[in-house]
């Protein structure tokens, strides 16, 4: 379906719940995924409606959002599905993720007790999804596969392969490499592997709503070992870890575990660091497909950061298995500046200038960054009400002209320029990568590209010296020359 015929399919299916028609449809930023999110406004709040053309990745994650629900376990509330037209209603956690708090509370340049304490916070509540959701949970719903095995592990780990290391030229013997695969599946088979993996427990996928952590995106769960999903979230690349903080937490874990069922932290370390390399290797398969291949920055940046773990493993620990031709693959990829280096030209700041109508709403923040401004230039007198400039546009001698008279253009945009700079700013000097800056007005044709013309002039001579890449669009003038 197409974005329109989304919307009015969730639409109806809101009315259908709500008993009345919603206020407002806003469609969400992608992540990696291919499932679409909005956010639906209604009477009686907010609420998340979701679209999937994959019926069979919808059921698994309906089938256990009730089940973990019914018992307690802190997940999004279904509250009305369409199967048939690949739709469902949940309940709205709210915008902030585990890594944006993380943001917000200036990590990492501080390691703060609030940020220690939210993650404890977050690993409570791990082991009853892991223990208490895999009781009675219906197994045969999982996608695509039931369990954590030995096929399931193969396929990680030629993901690893295809996708990362032919992608990023680097040379291994094929058929060592898969001798090892083989011993290393077989060794993480040997731990119990009759629990609820989550599959992607990190920080994008744990939600805080008023200080309390809500689990999302578990529609890949299968049945696993208990290692895998702390080893996620300890040794996830975005978030970079201390080193001891994550033997904090892991030793945290291990007690709120044996809450649960009895574990010894010797016989859990036993398993624990072999699950940290498979998630790790599954992870750089994500950022070789993700970035290498498809050109998405996000995940490009996350490459150096997965090799610093890399390298501390190889310097720190040691697995009770001989893998030779992976250990050689590991000592390349920690030694390798091509490698490291693969993001270099993805990590300057960029800043996205957009003008736009407000008639087709703001912009969509496709780099989930989720900072930035939008301005509204219809303060500002309009051209565009006078028949000699409705030909023209902002970027047209003519219009420029008009503004270059009208001092409500220039007070306008001299404090953009300094809310703008001061933001900029910041961002260099914390190592932000994204910027959005939005101009809005009833046409998008006149003041709004003319405001983002000029910003984008502004931007470029200030920081000629700094390593920054100014991306401007105009999207509704986009729109005229496509239907032209």
């Amino acid at each position: 379906m197409n974005k329109t015929r989304i919307e009015q399919a969730l639409s109806e299916l809101f009315k259908k719940y709500a008993g009345s028609e919603p206020i407002n449809i806003t469609k969400l930023p992608q992540s990696g995924s291919y499932r679409e999110y909005y956010r639906i406004t209604g009477n009686n709040g907010t609420f998340i409606g979701a679209y999937n053309e994959d019926k069979a990745e919808n059921k698994a994650f309906t089938s256990f959002t009730k089940h973990f629900f019914d018992r307690g376990i802190a997940v999004p509330k279904l509250l009305i599905e369409d199967a048939e037209q690949n739709i469902y209603l949940i309940q709205d956690l709210g915008d902030t993720t585990l890594l944006s708090y993380l943001l917000q509370q200036n990590y990492p340049s501080e390691l703060t007790p609030d940020v220690i304490s939210t993650y404890k916070k977050v690993i409570d509540g791990l082991p009853a999804i892991q223990v208490l959701g895999s009781k009675e949970l219906d197994f045969s719903v999982c996608y695509p596969r039931h369990a954590f095995d030995k096929q399931s592990m193969m396929w990680d780990l030629n993901y690893f392969k295809y996708y990362f290391l032919k992608l990023a030229k680097v040379p291994f013997n094929e058929q060592l490499l898969e001798n090892d695969f083989e011993t290393l599946t077989e060794f993480l088979l040997t731990a119990d592997c009759n629990y609820f993996l989550f599959r992607d427990f990190q920080s994008r996928n744990i939600m805080l709503l008023d200080g309390k952590p809500y689990y999302i995106d578990y529609q890949g769960g299968r049945k696993g070992a208990l290692h895998y999903d702390i080893a996620s979230i300890l040794f996830e690349a975005k978030t970079n870890l201390p080193h001891l903080l994550r033997e904090e937490l892991l030793d945290y874990y291990i007690t709120i575990l044996n809450q649960y069922i009895p574990v010894s932290k010797e016989e859990f370390h036993k398993h624990f660091y072999g699950y940290v390399y498979i998630r790790l290797m599954q992870a750089m398969g994500a950022y070789g497909f993700r970035g290498l291949y498809e050109k998405k920055e996000l995940f490009l940046q996350s490459i150096p950061l997965a090799i610093n773990h890399l390298e501390w493993l190889l310097e720190n620990v040691t697995l009770p298995v001989k893998l030779p031709e992976l250990s050689k693959v590991w000592q390349y990829l920690a030694g390798s500046d091509y490698i490291r280096h693969l993001a270099k030209n993805q990590t300057a700041l960029t800043i996205h200038i957009n003008s736009f109508s407000y008639r087709r709403g703001i912009p969509v923040d496709q780099t989930s960054n989720g900072g930035g401004f939008v301005f509204d230039c219809r303060a500002v007198h309009n051209p565009g009400r006078y028949d000699e400039y409705k030909s023209f546009t902002g970027k047209d001698e003519p219009v420029k002209l008009f503004f270059e008279k009208e001092p409500e253009m220039d007070q306008f945009l001299k404090g953009v320029y300094a809310l703008v700079s001061q933001t900029v700013e910041k961002y260099l000097n914390r190592g932000f990568n994204h910027l959005m800056v939005n101009f809005g007005c009833t046409g998008g044709q006149h003041r709004s590209v003319y405001s983002a013309e000029m910003l984008h002039k502004f931007l470029t001579d200030k920081y000629a010296d700094k390593d920054i890449l100014i991306k401007l669009r105009h999207r509704e003038l986009e729109m005229k020359a496509t239907i032209l």
